[in-house]
């Protein structure tokens, strides 16, 4: 009896006098480069001079740091780490208790001269149980052919406990008996490392002459903050965003721009500069690549781009990847793509007709210090059938997430896309062609338009989607009567070049309600093409016809990385609509080529993403040719040289073999020329013809490493296929 009162007595309250001041507990947070989403974990490794803020909570009370160069009263520190350190957090509470917590880094260091020169791996690293090979170049031809080297006795080793992993270990086979590859200049050979499974951090060495490959993990979702940095490519795109510290990070923090007087949201009409009755709300949307403009047609592919991404790979795509919308219960993909659509339902006139573009000014850095007044273009056919496919895929996706507020907004999209497809059959040849000699050039950069066929093209792509959101037959006769004149069936062609086109028909075939003969018919030659042995696709992969294993044959053109992307997109293609038979596993391994490709086993061992060191890269681009990120820019020109580098996750253009020049007038035209071309990229193998360089003219190193949002699309798309 006397003991349960006692317990009533506790239950009721401690007595002031037996009360404590406790300490609180910490929960540890970091974010890698302020970039990516924030993790609750108190350790991380990573490449010398990466970028971690750290923020740890409670959000209340008072803070102190010390260690790593960590300093001050703010809870939120960010770190360039150039060395391995421990960071200590002291936190005190509102009664005077203190806790302390401490973050581990574990800091590589920087890679050796020779790290990646002629052993080149992807360096971010491979899936568990995916095919792992190292493709170890001999140079033979191009400006590197002085130097040689042939493997004597390859290790893997563990790069945080040194434990050798494989030893005695020789390359298992060669390209072409030994051959020259033409598209390199190089003689190749390949280690095969499948049966590393272990997760951890390697680098293959040659133990006798000391040449070794860059750093790479090997674990189950390797590739998740990549896919994170590409995606916000796109938000760092946005026109009229306001770029936080907390969701851009310091160094690509900016206010909203082309939100000025004369700007985006009052645009007025390029052909009637002086009428302000003219000026209309056209904030938004996305800057298209280097330049700041922003094209209808194009921006409606990406916008599809983005939707077919994600529902490709919905698991992909999460609500945290440190956008403005994070956590609003929508993947920030969708959250992407609505940035983009909302921006073309303001480019929809009343009758259903869409304007054409809007001309974004330049002139200075940040984007938000730009003053310059914007301007839109006429309505065309052209973009109005464009909006016409984006509008009705969006509504599709959009109404399939039962949300109602994006069920009312797919309702909207639908009501726009059948507008939008009435007024584009009712006016056929509309055309804003953005050029002189039609007496409306000026705006943006370079003509606009397509020709008839490329209408064409656009009309088929814009019936199919309203037919797969309506279901209405009547869209099915201008499918059925114009698909034979694809590049796919009228030249029986299928590449990176017509990946995307090639699908659209894939996907009508696969519709309910499509007609049986057209769908059976588009599958053959679909069947035929991918499978064929002088084609690329599965013939390029089984006869070994590239020694980097991406095979694009001679198509090392403007864009060849979005070519590499999208030929690698194909193989999912085929695995997706069941055409060809080949397994998942058979997929990835070819598929998965393509992405090394562009992540560094390449000729030039170079990850072709922007500003990718804290990320795991040791070898990612520097420089890209972007209006905010300009050469000679103290803060932005270049990852290795400026304070913060352009943005991370930038693709860009990649080798163009002969599509790149200087000037005609070089070199006497400006000493900017020097005496002769650089070389790389001239004169040099297709896959060897890049340079790290964002020069202007006249050296007009756009073609090569200009990024652009359908690059990023199809890189996005293809690297979404093997992430968690």
């Amino acid at each position: 009896m006397k003991k349960g009162l006692l317990l009533a007595a506790v239950a009721l309250g401690t007595p002031a006098w037996a009360q404590t001041c406790q300490p609180t507990a910490l929960t540890p947070y970091l974010n890698i480069n302020g970039t990516s989403s924030w993790v609750a974990k108190s350790s991380a490794s990573l490449n010398a001079g990466s970028r971690v803020v750290l923020g740890p909570q409670p959000t209340s009370g008072s803070w102190s740091w010390s260690g790593c160069g960590a300093s001050g009263s703010s809870r939120e520190q960010t770190l360039k780490l150039t060395a391995s350190c421990t960071a200590t957090a002291t936190y005190v509470n509102s009664c005077g208790a203190r806790s302390t917590l401490s973050y581990q880094f574990n800091v590589w260091a920087p890679p050796a001269a020779n790290a990646g020169r002629f052993i080149m791996v992807d360096q971010f690293g491979y899936l568990t149980n995916a095919k792992k090979i190292a493709v170890i170049r001999n140079p033979k031809v191009g400006f590197d052919s002085n130097v040689g080297f042939w493997p004597q006795q390859l290790r893997l080793v563990n790069s945080a406990t040194g434990q050798i992993v494989k030893d005695n270990w020789w390359p298992s086979s060669n390209w072409n008996n030994y051959g020259v590859d033409p598209a390199s200049g190089d003689q190749v050979l390949y280690a095969d490392f499948s049966d590393v499974t272990a997760p951890g951090t390697y680098e293959v060495v040659d133990i006798n002459t000391g040449e070794r490959s860059a750093r790479f993990e090997i674990g189950d979702n390797v590739y998740r903050n990549v896919l994170m940095q590409a995606v916000r490519m796109f938000f760092y795109q946005r026109a009229g965003q306001n770029k936080t510290v907390g969701n851009a990070g310091v160094g690509w923090a900016d206010g909203p721009s082309h939100v000025k007087a004369g700007q985006d949201p009052e645009a007025r009409r390029f052909l009637d500069k002086g009428n302000a009755a003219t000026a209309r709300d056209l904030r938004g949307g996305w800057y298209d690549a280097g330049d700041m403009n922003k094209y209808t047609s194009y921006a409606t592919g990406y916008i599809q781009g983005l939707l077919d991404a994600y529902l490709e790979s919905p698991a992909a795509f999460t609500d945290d990847f440190n956008i403005p919308e994070s956590g609003n219960g929508v993947p920030d993909i969708l959250d992407e793509v609505k940035w983009g659509m909302d921006w073309l339902v303001r480019m929809q006139n009343a009758d259903g007709s869409v304007l054409s573009i809007v001309g974004e000014g330049g002139g200075s850095v940040p984007p938000s210090t730009i003053t310059t007044p914007s301007y839109y273009g006429d309505a065309s056919t052209t973009s109005t059938l464009a909006a016409a496919a984006a509008f009705a895929h969006g509504a599709k996706v959009y109404a399939s997430l039962n949300n109602p507020a994006l069920t009312a907004y797919a309702a909207d999209l639908k009501r726009r896309a059948v507008s939008a497809w009435q007024w584009a059959i009712a006016h056929p040849s509309v055309l804003f062609y953005n050029d002189a000699a039609h007496g409306n050039g000026g705006l943006g950069v370079g003509p606009i338009e397509t020709d008839d066929h490329g209408r064409d093209m656009l009309r088929l792509t814009a019936a199919i989607r309203l037919f797969a959101l309506t279901g209405d037959a009547t869209y099915r006769p201008y499918i059925d009567g114009n698909y034979q004149t694809t590049q796919l069936m009228k030249d029986w062609t299928l590449s990176g070049v017509n990946a995307g086109s090639a699908r659209e028909l894939l996907y009508y075939a696969s519709l309910p309600g499509a007609t049986a003969s057209v769908a059976n018919d588009i599958r053959s030659r679909y069947q035929s093409l991918v499978t064929r042995s002088d084609y690329p696709s599965w013939g390029g992969v089984l006869g070994q016809k590239d020694a980097y294993l991406a095979f694009i044959g001679d198509q090392y053109i403007w864009g060849s990385n979005n070519l590499k992307a999208s030929q690698g997109r194909i193989f999912f293609d085929d695995l997706d609509y069941k055409v060809s038979g080949h397994t998942a596993d058979e997929v990835a391994a070819a598929a998965g080529g393509y992405l090394h490709y562009l992540h560094g086993v390449n000729p030039l061992g170079k990850v072709y993403l922007s500003n990718m060191v804290s990320f795991g890269a040791e070898n990612s681009v520097n420089r890209i040719w972007h209006s905010w990120f300009m050469d000679g820019d103290p803060k932005w020109a270049s990852a290795a040289t400026s304070t913060y580098g352009p943005a991370p996750g930038y693709l860009v253009g990649g080798p163009t073999n002969s599509q790149w020049s200087w000037d005609s007038g070089c070199p006497g035209v400006s000493a900017q020329c020097g005496s002769a071309p650089p070389a790389p990229p001239y004169g040099q193998p297709a896959a060897k013809s890049y340079l790290d360089f964002n020069t202007g003219w006249p050296l007009n190193s756009w073609s090569i490493s200009e990024p652009s949002d359908g690059y990023q699309v199809s890189y996005i798309r293809l690297l979404a296929r093997f992430v968690k």
